[in-house]
């Protein structure tokens, strides 16, 4: 039990300064933690040899304004692993954690700044600017909610659909890897989930080490290659306008794509865009301030542990709930003008199978149809699963 007297010894930190507070790293789990300045002094004291009573003047003097415990303090950095002795004596259980940093290093860092530049970045953000300006010349290359059903079957258009699907969020992925790698730090690709979609999801816990300058990047990357998809795309429409297949198969890819990054203003489900509302207003609880801001109103939302107040930062939690709620409406509309409309065609289309014989091309085509809905919702019971054991 640590007293007044007593002097700690901290683990290896590593502490850099961020937007409004500190980031620190704990250097052997690479684990990091957000602390304000009165923290970052007492660590900085702590290491120099001083006793916790001498820390505990020298912080009531220096910030006088904050309410100083520093048993407390240093109880907390106990309970996340951050004190290697007391009074000389080593904390026990508290041992390395062990880490992999060899998530897809063999892409080197010098591919990834091949994609990922200052000069990349621009023409990524004109090609999605230009494909906006191409569906305002040509509004019938606006993707309707037809446009995935290329075929008379519904197997194979649903076949089609997950297959387009599938190849490019791994290509939005490689976004980040890449960007992640040109960074020079490792990156990991698992399966997650955003509501009740399946993703796939890019370990990005390594970004603090980087200033806050250099993480909008990472967090962007997957975007920006999801508007050089777009733009591929939509030229396409124009250009295999006379061939049917070429054309419903860029159709159906416009409609992915930008359905995709339409989801990315749903930032009350922590998408690339809510990260990079994040990192700019250094406010890194925005999404648990913002449900308790919006509690007032709506009272379903859960109650957040992580902070009970959110003072000095009224007005960016009231205006991420502004895009909380804007969110929500997008979802709601994409499911009003797209998945319903699309999940009641097919319906229509696959109930008359089932009473045809079972050797009927019909009957087949309704019953894989059933079996490819049941995939999905397989793997989204994994990935809702993982969620759970890692939140307990």
């Amino acid at each position: 039990m640590a007293g007044l007297d007593s002097k700690v010894a901290l683990c290896p930190l590593d502490i850099r300064k961020d937007r409004k507070n500190y980031i620190v790293e704990d250097v052997r789990s690479q684990e990091f933690y957000e602390m304000q300045e009165v923290c970052v002094a007492a660590i900085s004291m702590m290491n120099e040899g001083k006793c916790l009573g001498e820390v505990e003047a020298a912080l009531k003097e220096q910030f006088p304004d904050e309410d100083v415990d520093i048993l407390e303090f240093v109880g907390q950095l106990e309970s996340i692993g951050l004190i290697a002795s007391l009074d000389g004596k080593t904390v026990h259980g508290i041992e390395a954690v062990s880490t992999d940093d060899s998530g897809l290093s063999w892409i080197s860092p010098r591919l990834g700044r091949f994609f990922f530049n200052d000069l990349s970045v621009k023409i990524y953000s004109l090609l999605l600017s230009a494909s906006f300006f191409m569906f305002i010349l040509r509004p019938e290359t606006f993707p309707g909610y037809k446009d995935i059903f290329l075929f008379d079957l519904m197997m194979y258009n649903f076949l089609l659909w997950l297959v387009v699907t599938f190849l490019f969020v791994c290509f939005h992925e490689l976004g980040h890897v890449l960007a992640a790698r040109a960074a020079g730090l490792p990156a990991k690709v698992e399966i997650g989930h955003r509501l009740f979609f399946i993703v796939l999801e890019t370990d990005m816990s390594r970004v603090w080490s980087l200033s806050p300058d250099k993480r909008n990047r990472l967090y962007l990357a997957g975007m920006y290659f999801d508007g050089l998809v777009l733009f591929t795309a939509a030229v396409s429409q124009w250009l295999f306008a006379g061939h049917a297949f070429a054309l419903g198969l860029a159709k159906i890819i416009v409609f992915d794509t930008l359905v995709r990054l339409a989801y990315q203003c749903c930032v009350y489900m922590k998408t690339d865009l809510y990260y990079v509302f994040e990192n700019m207003t250094g406010c890194y609880n925005l999404m648990e301030n913002g449900h308790n801001y919006l509690r007032r109103w709506l009272s379903f939302l859960p109650k957040e542990k992580a902070t009970d107040s959110f003072k000095g930062e009224e007005k960016l939690v009231r205006r991420y709930a502004f895009f909380y709620v804007a969110g929500v409406m997008v979802t709601v509309l994409l499911s009003a003008f797209y998945y319903i409309p699309q999940l009641v065609f097919a319906i229509g289309k696959v109930i008359p199978g089932f009473s045809q014989p079972a050797g009927s091309i019909f009957f087949w085509d309704s019953v894989v149809f059933l079996l490819q809905f049941v995939l999905i919702f397989a793997l989204l019971l994994y990935s809702w699963s993982k969620k759970y054991r890692l939140q307990h």
